[in-house]
């Protein structure tokens, strides 16, 4: 089962960095759930992923909101 990280109510960039920054206490291989509900979320994620070569599973909507799997 994946970690969740629930950031509804953040506004960007605070759901990446949160992710950033629970990042490095996760093993490499670790699948977490991101769920945020601001507008650019989707393309914030998708950047930070690329940049640092981090695998975005999927990002669907869910709840109002989106949920990005990311495998660290």
């Amino acid at each position: 089962m994946a970690e969740v990280l629930d950031c509804r109510g953040l506004k960007c960039p605070q759901p990446v960095l949160k992710l950033a920054i629970k990042a490095n206490t996760f093993p490499k291989g670790t699948v977490v759930e991101v769920i945020a509900d601001c507008s650019t979320f989707p393309t914030d994620i998708t950047n930070w992923c690329t940049k640092n070569g981090k695998v975005l599973v999927s990002i669907v909507p869910k709840n109002g909101a989106n949920s990005a799997t990311v495998q660290l």
